[in-house]
């Protein structure tokens, strides 16, 4: 791939090979982060789609303010939560988690005027043991993946994006416009709630 400065320049000149290139390099991403936000992979292929149609559109506006991958993925993110705001129309609410819910790991510690005060109740359980196959099975791929769809809607982008597609903190902050400390925060929640429904 080449530096930033030289993809941005052609993409802007409208260079075919470039946008094959980036479409090579992010569809498959985009797709996949666009998929807890929908009820299916086909709607989140059109999602993917729909933002390389506004990538397109607003290449010649990029001003390079943040790096193309950011900007790309915050396109992403505005396309997804639209669609998924207009798909969840038909998707009972009873089966959308709050951000009131529990993060699973409070309760897993001792309280403030206990004697073990701070330390855990119940240790979690050591994923090293479990037989390599059961942890890479795709029916925990599966229940991982629901679990993300059943968060609340930012702590589900910020898994999505770092733990699914791997951006950095920082780059997960610039796509959402969060602090990097709510970035931290809404990660734990998520990630503690992925674990709880794991661990059920």
């Amino acid at each position: 791939m080449p530096d930033e400065r030289s993809l941005i320049e052609a993409l802007q000149r409208g260079d075919d090979a470039a946008f094959r290139r980036v479409v090579m390099q992010y569809h498959a991403s985009l797709v996949r982060a666009a998929r807890p936000f929908v009820p299916s992979t086909a709607i989140a292929e059109e999602v993917a789609q729909e933002t390389w149609i506004a990538v397109v559109r607003g290449i010649g506006r990029f001003e390079g303010r943040s790096s193309f991958k950011t900007w790309l993925f915050r396109i992403l993110m505005n396309q997804a939560q639209t669609r998924g705001v207009r798909e969840s129309r038909s998707t009972p609410v009873s089966t959308q988690l709050d951000d009131e819910t529990p993060s699973g790991v409070a309760g897993r510690f001792h309280d403030a005027g206990e004697r073990d005060a701070g330390h855990w109740r119940s240790a979690p359980s050591d994923w090293g043991v479990l037989p390599e196959s059961l942890v890479e099975s795709e029916e925990t791929a599966n229940t991982i993946l629901e679990a993300i769809a059943a968060l609340p809607a930012r702590q589900r982008e910020v898994i999505t994006l770092r733990d699914v597609e791997g951006l950095t903190a920082a780059e997960v902050a610039d796509v959402l416009d969060l602090s990097e400390g709510n970035q931290r925060v809404l990660l734990h929640r998520g990630r503690s709630k992925v674990r709880a429904m794991l661990e059920r």
